[in-house]
């Protein structure tokens, strides 16, 4: 069994696969997952798991380069937004979209993992990085 980092099989996998300029989402309950897209659904109930813990499991085991959020977040949902700014690693950079362009740029992705986030706009696209 493994001892540490992220337990979930299905997600453990698509992390160790990932190669540098992979993407990676992590999105909300109701974001839809474009057809033929791997998706990781890790929702139990309402806010099980949350966005921002998941984001923070990923960030331990997966080197990024770069982020994409939707700018409407920052209205919609400002204590998500908030919560967001002050977590995330100040050495990433993190540029917001519209939400249509996000939609559009997860069909590129090799997963779309779906957590228990209630908030609106709690979604974000990892841009896998390299260690060298």
């Amino acid at each position: 069994m493994k001892k540490i980092g992220i337990l979930h099989a299905q997600l453990s996998r698509i992390i160790a696969s990932m190669g540098h300029e992979d993407l990676l989402v992590i999105g909300d309950a109701g974001l839809p997952v474009p057809p033929g897209v791997e998706t990781v659904d890790l929702a139990l109930k309402e806010g099980v798991p949350g966005f921002l813990e998941t984001v923070e499991a990923v960030l331990q085991e997966l080197k990024v380069q770069e982020a994409v959020i939707d700018v409407e977040q920052e209205q919609v949902s400002p204590q998500m937004y908030e919560r967001f700014t002050a977590m995330w690693p100040k050495d990433i950079p993190v540029r917001a979209v519209p939400h249509q362009e996000l939609q559009e740029m997860a069909k590129r992705a090799k997963a779309v993992v779906r957590t228990g986030e209630f908030t609106p706009y709690s979604n974000i696209i990892l841009l896998a990085g390299v260690l060298f």
